[in-house]
């Protein structure tokens, strides 16, 4: 694909969660599908006729393994952040139909059980999963989504200890 197809195709509509712990570290999971040390938050598409919200939710059930009764939404980012994929990748994800994502973040609280946490799925995303604090997720994240974590992690900077 050229750059100009590119930068003509629309961003992927997606959510994002935010998961933090009583000590306000952040939940995030190893990614299963990159042989580096990739991490990242809970992320994933918005079905058609779904909200944002109830799409944070579901994806974070789908990637965690939390229901909604374990978690309290404390915020919801007030913007939509997008980033676009490095070139080469656009053709062989989502089937070369988006440039990159569009997202509506979240912060949620954990309130239930740690022990709830069940990253074993039917279609497993994550291989290990890690409390950490933003700034090492920053360094673990894969460097085009770096920007995103970056404002995320501002936009939440003072709602993320209890």
């Amino acid at each position: 694909m050229t750059e100009a197809e590119i930068l003509a195709l629309p961003w992927r509509p997606c959510v994002g969660v935010m998961l933090v712990n009583p000590e306000g570290l952040v939940f995030a999971g190893k990614r299963i599908d990159n042989p580096g040390d990739a991490w990242q938050m809970p992320q994933g598409g918005i079905d058609k006729g779904e909200s944002p919200r109830d799409a944070a939710l579901r994806e974070l059930g789908e990637e965690a393994g939390l229901p909604p009764s374990a978690v309290e939404i404390v915020a919801e980012a007030p913007d939509w952040l997008t980033y676009d994929l490095p070139h080469d990748l656009v053709p062989r994800i989502w089937k070369g139909r988006f440039r990159g994502q569009k997202q509506r973040w979240f912060l949620l609280r954990l309130t239930g059980s740690e022990d709830l946490i069940d990253i074993d799925a039917v279609h497993p995303e994550f291989s290990h999963w890690a409390w950490m604090e933003p700034d090492v997720l920053i360094e673990k994240i894969v460097p085009f989504k770096r920007d995103i974590y970056r404002s995320v992690f501002e936009t939440f900077r003072d709602r993320r200890v209890n």
